[in-house]
């Protein structure tokens, strides 16, 4: 991962209590949290004045518990944040292995973050109604961006839709790339049909996070056109998803 510091594991992880994570005083002296000021503590301070009112440092250092004998649960994850630049999301494509490398977090920790990830992830995916309507690119963008965030491979989507727009289903087509020969636009008309669809929207992501679609991207854009065209399908759009932003061939007037 770009950017993220390496701390080496100088004793077993998921080792200390929050009574012995340690936090300097003012003579010098080291502090457990329990000796903090109330109003600095993670917990009471989540009881007291409610879940937005904590870092994401903190309300991770809740989830793990303890920190490490050196430095508190809310310092430990204060720097695993600085790595992932503050971003969740790239905290969330971190693997246990990863999340082990610091010293406090063994494989109990590193679990418990990633499935508080994938909870946050989840909740955003279930925000977005059954059968949405997909009618526009940004629409299509914030249906599958949160299905395609954290992956690290290449993976093509059909959303098969009604004359309204609204969603009949999503298939998966491909997963680890979407050259011509991965995509076979004949199984795409097919599940069109299947679904009585008369709408389709093409849609992969790329991992590297560069919006700006290929000759290769191009060319599948307008193999699966013409398919579509052939079957009386309307082809609404080919939207290439990054973790931020997105690139529509509708938009551009390429389609």
């Amino acid at each position: 991962m770009k950017n993220r510091h390496i701390y080496a594991i100088s004793q077993p992880a998921d080792c200390g209590e929050d009574t012995h994570t340690l936090r300097t005083s003012t003579d010098g002296a080291h502090l457990s949290i329990n000796q903090w000021a109330e109003e600095d503590r993670p917990r009471e301070k989540l009881e007291r004045l409610g879940p937005s009112a904590l870092s994401n440092a903190e309300l991770l250092a809740i989830l793990i518990g303890s920190g490490s004998p050196k430095e508190s649960a809310v310092d430990l994850m204060k720097k695993v944040m600085h790595d992932c630049n503050n971003n969740l999301n790239t905290l969330g494509k971190l693997s246990i292995t990863d999340l082990q490398q610091y010293n406090g977090v063994g494989p109990a920790k590193a679990i418990t973050i990633l499935a508080a990830c994938e909870l946050g992830k989840r909740r955003q995916a279930s925000a977005v109604e059954e059968r949405p309507e997909l009618s526009s690119a940004a629409a299509i963008y914030n249906y599958m961006h949160p299905r395609m965030q954290d992956l690290d491979v290449e993976e093509a989507w059909a959303l098969l839709m009604n004359q309204n727009y609204k969603l009949i289903k999503a298939q998966r087509i491909s997963h680890g790339g979407i050259s011509e020969t991965a995509i076979d636009v004949r199984i795409i008309v097919k599940e069109a049909l299947l679904c009585n669809a008369t709408i389709l929207a093409f849609c992969h992501n790329h991992p590297s996070n560069n919006t700006t679609p290929s000759r290769q991207d191009d060319q599948l854009t307008q193999n699966v056109k013409k398919a579509c065209d052939f079957m009386r399908i309307y082809l609404i759009d080919h939207v290439i998803v990054t973790d931020g932003a997105y690139y529509s061939y509708r938009e551009q007037g390429r389609i």
